[in-house]
């Protein structure tokens, strides 16, 4: 007979006695939360640790047929508490789970078990949830660290939506990074005084943001440009996507990923989307709508922000991106990722980003359907639709991703190029490298073409 094994849980009174380790997806947004955690009396670190070593410590753990993120995640923590910098009997560890059918509802079972075969039974773990799975976490999802957090997602987005659009343009090389960095820190230090994630702090936040990247002197020149979507952790994670927006921006290209708000909105939505297709509690649908009017209200303020100036792409806001799905996935299509996945490479193409690297997982099933199982609809819609599917597997080489990308990247060029041609009439092309742009004036880039509507 199994032994029955009780596992530690984070308790309210470790708050003031342990270290939380968080595991790293998105630089950006995770640093600025990790601030909003310790205003709010938490003591915890984001793990910055990458490399080869730390997917093998996940397989020593994690059957190789799991999750390839639940692999990263649960090996990132170990490798941590091997380190040998923590006091093990005062550390503690904070993993998210979605709910639903995508298998990042177990990474928490599949991490406790890992503790147990590592040697480190003792480490609590908290669950960060929206869906109720551990009501007796001792981590409290308190008004103001959500208010906080909220706000550190749409600061995040517009980072590093306006970082990405600066990147391969800027004079000076490491102005934009240098940039988000002092914002991460301002906004860090606007939330130690207890501001910065009202509606009006928001704002003017969001326009100060947009004003000191579009005050970056640039020189613009065309490039190509590629969108990345996909399982949420491999879209966003240098551990998990093998540093992917690195090495497009080595390749010289204009990167778009998708903020991480959509993600959450996409959530949200699918609350009402369940109540609609199957019944349910209509006060539940009301408060997901109150609640998608609020977060509207904010994304709205960033996406203006953003407008004020016209060399700059401003997101679609996300309502509408959902539309975009509308007659080509069903909305009961929301496992993992779902239609949001479609919907987003719709908006991709529709905003001249015509290239797309769809990252997931290998046998992450929403992203096979919902991603490279669209391909083919999409590009049927939209015939000059290049995406290239890439699977993140222990056993997949990163020589072997790079390559497929460069495939696709080599298409994107000779496009690029047929396209500059044409719209010089076989006249000389300007050197794009003698061109400044001081730094009060920026060179607006060409409006994307419009795509066909989908019917």
């Amino acid at each position: 007979m199994e032994r029955l094994i009780t596992y530690p849980k984070f308790t309210k009174e470790m708050k003031a006695t342990h270290k939380i380790l968080i595991p790293n997806m998105a630089p950006i947004h995770f640093a600025m939360m990790a601030d909003a955690m310790r205003d709010e009396g938490y003591d915890v670190e984001v793990l910055g640790s990458s490399g080869h070593e730390v997917a093998q410590e996940g397989l020593k753990y994690v059957h190789n047929d799991t999750c390839y993120p639940a692999l990263l995640v649960i090996g990132q923590f170990i490798n941590a508490l091997k380190s040998g910098q923590y006091d093990l009997s005062r550390t503690a560890l904070l993993i998210t789970q979605t709910g639903g059918g995508c298998r990042a509802s177990n990474y928490i079972h599949l991490l406790r078990k890992a503790l147990v075969k590592a040697g480190f039974p003792q480490v609590p773990v908290a669950s960060l949830n929206f869906s109720g799975l551990e009501k007796d976490s001792g981590f409290q999802l308190t008004l103001p660290l959500v208010r906080k957090v909220i706000a550190a997602v749409f600061y995040g987005d517009e980072l590093m939506c306006l970082a990405n659009q600066t990147r391969p343009y800027e004079n000076e090389p490491g102005s934009a990074d240098r940039l988000v960095e002092r914002w991460t820190k301002e906004v860090a230090r606007q939330f130690d005084k207890g501001r910065g994630f009202s509606k009006r702090d928001m704002a003017k936040n969001f326009a100060a943001i947009a004003a000191d990247f579009a005050a970056l002197p640039i020189t613009w020149a065309p490039k190509v440009k590629v969108g990345v979507v996909g399982e949420i952790y491999v879209k966003y994670s240098p551990l998990g996507n093998n540093e992917l927006e690195k090495f497009l921006h080595k390749e010289d290209c204009e990167v778009n990923l998708p903020g991480l708000m959509g993600f959450v909105q996409y959530c949200i939505e699918n609350t009402s989307e369940t109540i609609r297709l199957y019944g349910g509690n209509g006060a539940v649908a009301l408060g997901a709508k109150t609640l998608m009017a609020w977060l509207t209200a904010r994304e709205k303020l960033m996406i203006e922000a953003i407008r004020q100036y016209p060399q700059f792409h401003a997101p679609t806001l996300f309502l509408e991106t959902k539309k975009m799905a509308d007659g080509v996935i069903g909305y009961g299509n929301k496992m993992g990722e779902g239609w949001l996945l479609t919907a987003e490479m719709i908006e991709l193409q529709r905003t001249g980003f015509e290239n797309i690297v769809c990252a997931q997982p290998f046998g992450c099933l929403p992203n096979h359907i919902c991603g490279k199982g669209m391909i083919n609809k999409i590009r049927a819609i939209y015939p000059a639709a290049n995406i290239t599917p890439i699977d993140y597997d222990p056993s997949a080489t990163r020589v072997n991703q790079e390559n497929r990308i460069k495939l696709m990247l080599s298409v994107a060029r000779e496009r690029l190029d047929q396209n500059n041609k044409s719209q010089r009439g076989g006249t000389p092309a300007p050197l794009y490298g003698e061109i400044e742009t001081p730094s009060t004036v920026t060179l607006p880039r060409p409006a994307a073409v419009p795509a066909p509507a989908h019917t």
